[in-house]
């Protein structure tokens, strides 16, 4: 764990947002997604004021555009990406309100213009936490509804997943149905977990985020063997910078490999997110 929060300390702004690859140069912006889930697991591992930080840099962005709608990314300095990158993603604002919520309060003005907007918008179409597909999706649903503190929208969140494909999202969301359909169908055979089975990103590999969530269902269980076994997993698979997006043990689609690299080169290592689930894990553990 003191290695995870030494990489996102290292990875935070001076203006509070978190990159969310620093090595990698199409991830070297904050999201609002990767950013709350690293500001959970800072206030997690004792680091409040880091957190802090990152939800200043959030208020600051709401202030900058009050009437909304907010961009899924943003530039370290909180100025708006103006590259063609799809940026029409609400999860982000309903996680934003929730990881607030356990931080303990503040920032009223701009929750509360965040959590207007959200009421009045939840049901339009955006792109998925995958940055992949248009629609109204049920993992997304999840998140605003817990921002909101709504028991409606979760169950509207948990109906929409009904007709999805699996996605290891859907742990987020972590109903008994679905996580064990992701066990079932996304589980890779060493025992990562993939996006979904059509992932041909950098062939498809197991991520490392998405093995901690599913740790965090067992450990929710009461299953703690069988989250310490995802923990000793996601650790193996750390690199010398740190925690990678993804492991290449199993691709789904190996033959995309190599456009990926092509175009891109390496896939991201160190990612902040992966870091971030890594000591929330830890946390339920070893608690």
């Amino acid at each position: 764990m003191i290695q995870s929060v030494e990489v996102i300390l290292d990875g935070q702004s001076e203006s509070g947002g978190y990159v969310a690859a620093p090595e990698f140069p199409p991830y070297r912006y904050s999201w609002l997604r990767d950013g709350c889930f690293i500001a959970d697991a800072m206030r997690i591992a004792g680091e409040r004021e880091s957190a802090q930080r990152f939800h200043e840099w959030v208020a600051r962005v709401v202030r900058a555009r009050p009437e909304g709608p907010w961009d899924a990314r943003y530039e370290l300095d909180g100025s708006r990406d103006p590259s063609a990158w799809p940026k029409r993603q609400w999860d982000g604002l309903g996680l934003w309100l929730a990881t607030v919520r356990r931080f303990g309060g503040g920032w009223e003005e701009e929750t509360s213009l965040v959590a207007r907007w959200l009421d009045a918008h939840w049901d339009e179409p955006c792109l998925d936490w995958w940055e992949e597909r248009e629609g109204v999706h049920g993992v997304t649903v999840w998140c605003i509804a817990n921002g909101l503190a709504s028991d409606e929208l979760r169950r509207e969140a948990v109906a929409l997943t009904e007709s999805e494909r699996a996605d290891g999202s859907h742990l987020f969301v972590g109903t008994d149905e679905l996580v064990t359909r992701v066990k079932a169908e996304l589980v890779s055979p060493g025992g990562g977990v993939h996006r979904h089975a059509d992932d041909d990103y950098y062939g498809g590999g197991e991520w490392l985020l998405l093995t901690a969530m599913l740790g965090q269902a067992y450990a929710s269980r009461g299953r703690l063997d069988d989250a310490r076994e995802k923990l000793a997993w996601v650790r193996a698979h750390a690199r010398p910078e740190g925690l990678p997006e993804q492991s290449q043990d199993h691709l789904l689609h190996p033959q995309a490999w190599e456009e990926w690299v092509a175009k891109w080169g390496a896939p991201p290592s160190p990612l902040l997110w992966s870091h971030a689930m890594e000591i929330a894990l830890a946390a339920e553990v070893e608690r």
